[in-house]
């Protein structure tokens, strides 16, 4: 498993965007999967730094741990900020998307995105840190 830190600030994205992308590469992801986990992997890291961190008046980084095995890819992100569960918010259904812009709740289809644009997403809370966990199958040629 290799890991790489990035500070958690906003300047972090594009070089934490620009790992993935590297990494996504090397397992051999195709060109909609890449763009998909990394679409996934801004979202939380995003919220990691704005509402976990900055909005806490709070300094940290965020740890990111990467494994190609059994033909799929893992990235996982950890880091110290307060506990948040994603997969605890209330995710749009159709009915929302149905609705005019204008009309639709705000908030969750960063987090809509981020589950249904990889192959599994999971949270876990391990020893005082949040572990949110991407997983993407690697199909052959």
């Amino acid at each position: 498993m290799e890991l790489k830190t990035f500070p958690a600030h906003v300047d972090s994205l594009d070089p934490l965007r620009q790992y993935v992308k590297e990494i996504s590469q090397q397992a051999g992801l195709d060109k909609k999967a890449t763009y998909n986990l990394i679409l996934a992997i801004d979202e939380i890291a995003t919220n990691i730094i704005l509402y976990g961190y900055q909005n806490a008046g709070l300094e940290g980084i965020i740890d990111v741990k990467t494994e190609v095995a059994d033909n799929q890819l893992k990235v996982i992100f950890e880091d110290d900020a307060a506990p948040f569960d994603p997969t605890t918010r209330e995710l749009p259904d159709q009915e929302d998307f149905d609705l005019p812009l204008d009309e639709r709740p705000i908030g969750g289809l960063g987090i809509y995105l981020t589950i249904n644009g990889v192959s599994e997403f999971k949270y876990e809370y391990s020893n005082n840190r949040n572990r949110n966990i991407f997983i993407v199958d690697i199909k052959s040629p």
